[in-house]
């Protein structure tokens, strides 16, 4: 096994083109995760030129190329999944059936420590060191969305038509809904963020878009066209309005939810989640197998899931003491997250402290 580490710009367009190959092969039995475009070379890509360290493993057998590996690495040794912190997929893509040692990689990739939050089930060298692992809940509609919407009925035939009726009523009350799955207008991503942004503040939250890097990458993907992957922005309309919006990355089989936000001002609609359901239905006219809603819990994601999959996070260490001192210093903080978000005793009561938090920070 021959294993090569390259910066972002010198990976050749053969290796771009092999790993995007690789990735086309995902929906094979045991390697179905690996379809996510937040582990798609061109999100590796953008994140290399907003933020430094950014390297890609090349695994070759037999001169072929078996397996890539995007991490970011500081000069001590310390890796982290490429975009730790807003990616939603991490993870070595591989050929089916390939395999890997968790250590000699990190060996060869000149790391003390590669630290994941995100890690995409079937990885299982890494799996080995996970310290837990967490549901991410997704919507199947591979089986169409007519298929979907009547399970959705089905299980939840309250919420269905709940939302579905105020839908109709955003229309009569405001103006015609009309849905646009791919606005290419930079102006609504603006206004996308300033939602979002508002609400991180409004909800207690860190503003992700305080952060010039996360604001230059979602720049750089909404611009990024390539193959089966793409930066989609979706967009509710009411009348000329925007009232809800959704940025997203897709590959041929997963539409990938990231940043969803709406105008305050017509929650009473419940205009995000008839942008979801927009959205899936675009979704599987499009050939999507399904959304990726992402780990973490919300309401919503509960209501609109068909399933979940699994995601893991922890560390895979070589004996060395910057790992050492590097789990030391992440590992408490984490701990205490998890256990927070997992007891709805703990969970619920920090969450309505964060928001008094950010009504207080808002005004």
């Amino acid at each position: 096994m021959d294993i090569s580490v390259h910066r972002t710009g010198e990976l050749s367009a053969a290796d771009r083109a092999a790993w995007t190959a690789l990735q086309s092969a995902a929906p094979v039995p045991g390697a179905a995760e690996l379809g996510n475009p937040f582990l798609a070379p061109e999100f590796a890509l953008a994140v290399g030129r907003c933020r430094r360290g950014v390297r890609i493993a090349v695994v070759r057998e037999g001169g072929e190329p078996v397996a890539y590996f995007p991490f970011q690495r500081t000069a001590t040794g310390v890796g982290r999944a490429v975009g730790l912190g807003v990616s939603d997929a991490q993870g070595v893509v591989h050929r089916p059936g390939f395999t890997w040692d968790a250590r000699e990689l990190l060996r060869a990739c000149g790391l003390a420590v590669f630290e994941y939050d995100h890690l995409v089930a079937g990885q299982r060298p890494f799996e080995a060191y996970a310290s837990g692992t967490f549901a991410s809940p997704v919507i199947d509609v591979d089986r169409g969305y007519d298929v979907y919407l009547a399970g959705l009925r089905e299980r939840s035939p309250k919420f269905t038509r709940t939302t579905l009726a105020k839908e109709r009523r955003l229309g009569r009350d405001v103006g015609g809904v009309r849905y646009v799955h791919d606005e290419r207008d930079p102006a609504v991503l603006r206004t996308l963020m300033g939602w979002k942004s508002a609400q991180y503040r409004r909800t207690g939250r860190g503003d992700r878009f305080a952060h010039e890097w996360i604001t230059g990458l979602a720049h750089q993907l909404f611009h990024t066209r390539s193959g089966p992957f793409a930066g989609i922005l979706s967009v509710l309309y009411a009348g000329r309005r925007p009232v809800a919006a959704h940025f997203g990355l897709r590959t041929g089989r997963v539409l990938a939810c990231w940043f969803p936000a709406y105008d305050p001002a017509f929650a009473k609609y419940s205009p995000g989640l008839v942008l979801h359901l927009r959205m899936a239905e675009a979704a599987a006219a499009e050939g999507i197998g399904h959304l990726d809603l992402g780990r973490g819990r919300k309401e919503y994601k509960d209501a609109l899931k068909t399933r979940e999959i699994q995601v893991s996070e922890g560390w895979v260490t070589r004996r060395h003491p910057v790992a050492v001192g590097h789990r030391a210093r992440r590992a408490p903080a984490r701990a205490l997250r998890n256990a927070v978000v997992a007891r709805p005793e703990l969970f619920d009561p920090a969450d309505r402290w964060l928001k008094r938090w950010g009504k207080i920070r808002s005004k």
